[in-house]
């Protein structure tokens, strides 16, 4: 009987030991990957405009960054501001524009990045489908002219995020080059 004990004390150390190794493992590769996603969100690549507003930015919002590298009409011939118009856990609006006072106003605007978290009362994107990087799927509204000229738009969703690239009277062309500039 004592020998039994022993053998059955021995297997419950061994199982015990072998339980929290793998609980640790596990615990180590939670922390490793939310110590990825943190370095990956460091390490954003993006136009120079964005500099300025990006630690505000990674403070404010928990969905993936996804900015372009490409703007057009950057060629340093104008300046052009990004302005955070908002920034949430669950999105951000970012104004592309040619004076650091714009706010969007027709006079002075450029585009506008954006991007939210998809819910059920997301609505569901409509355009035309345009193919995008990674086999993305991307949908193309364009602009309006009234008084001024509405933003032509491209969005798309990657991983649970609707993001958005818009242009003041853009084409087509600019709009997935900007796009792809995010998603590569």
């Amino acid at each position: 009987m004592i020998l039994s004990l022993r053998n059955i004390s021995a297997v419950s150390t061994v199982f015990l030991l072998v339980s929290v190794s793998s609980f640790h493992k596990s615990a180590i590769a939670t922390i490793n990957n939310q110590s990825q996603l943190i370095a990956q969100q460091s390490k954003i690549q993006s136009h120079p405009v964005f500099k300025s507003i990006l630690p505000k930015l990674k403070q404010k919002t928990q969905i993936r960054i996804l900015l372009p590298k490409f703007i057009p009409e950057s060629d340093g011939e104008n300046p052009i501001y990004a302005i955070i118009e908002a920034a949430t856990q669950k999105k951000y609006d970012i104004l592309l524009d040619f004076t650091p006072d714009c706010y969007g106003a027709s006079a002075c605007h450029l585009g506008v990045v954006s991007a939210e978290a998809v819910t059920r009362k997301t609505p569901r994107l409509s355009g035309k489908a345009v193919s995008l990087a990674k086999g993305i799927t991307g949908y193309f509204v364009d602009f309006t002219c009234g008084a001024g000229c509405s933003d032509a738009t491209l969005t798309w969703r990657e991983q649970g995020v609707q993001y958005v690239v818009g242009l003041k009277a853009g084409d087509r062309t600019s709009l997935i080059k900007m796009a792809n500039s995010a998603i590569n």
